[in-house]
């Protein structure tokens, strides 16, 4: 239910233009594929705080809450990712790895579709059902996650 809320609101992120550098690229609906590089910066929305994450960065697990991962260039230049929530974890070598069951550029998003849908998981909350209130409950917490990020 919730993966279906996500791909209504995000607009077709296959539109990336071939020869342009990409941090994620939409393989088919279901798979995101993931591109190699090296950014300057990672930013995270660690559970515990927001995170940047640069070179040689101590080796650490963190869950993640959901909201924006924005990566820095050394040019300067950024993409942003909206997450559902997952896990970061940061091996020796300076290397980052992120497993999301929902990663989305930020600019896939409509605020009309998230205020609809944030209005129709507000309504099932209250549901007699506990599968459909549990499943409101994390549909909420996504989307107020992702209605303050997105303008």
């Amino acid at each position: 239910m919730f993966r279906q809320s996500l791909r209504s609101i995000a607009r077709t992120a296959r539109t990336a233009t071939a020869g342009v550098r990409t941090y994620a690229e939409a393989v088919n609906p279901d798979v995101l594929k993931v591109s190699l590089v090296s950014p300057h910066q990672v930013n995270l929305p660690a559970s515990s705080g927001e995170m940047g994450v640069l070179a040689n960065h101590v080796p650490t697990v963190e869950e993640l809450a959901p909201g924006v991962v924005e990566v820095i260039e050394s040019s300067g230049t950024t993409s942003k990712y909206f997450v559902s929530g997952g896990f970061a974890s940061i091996v020796p070598g300076s290397k980052l790895n992120i497993s999301t069951v929902e990663a989305h550029p930020l600019d896939a998003f409509s605020s009309e579709n998230i205020k609809s849908l944030l209005a129709e998981a507000q309504k099932n909350a209250s549901s007699a059902d506990e599968t459909v209130a549990a499943e409101a409950a994390i549909e909420i917490e996504v989307l107020e996650a992702l209605q303050a990020v997105v303008h």
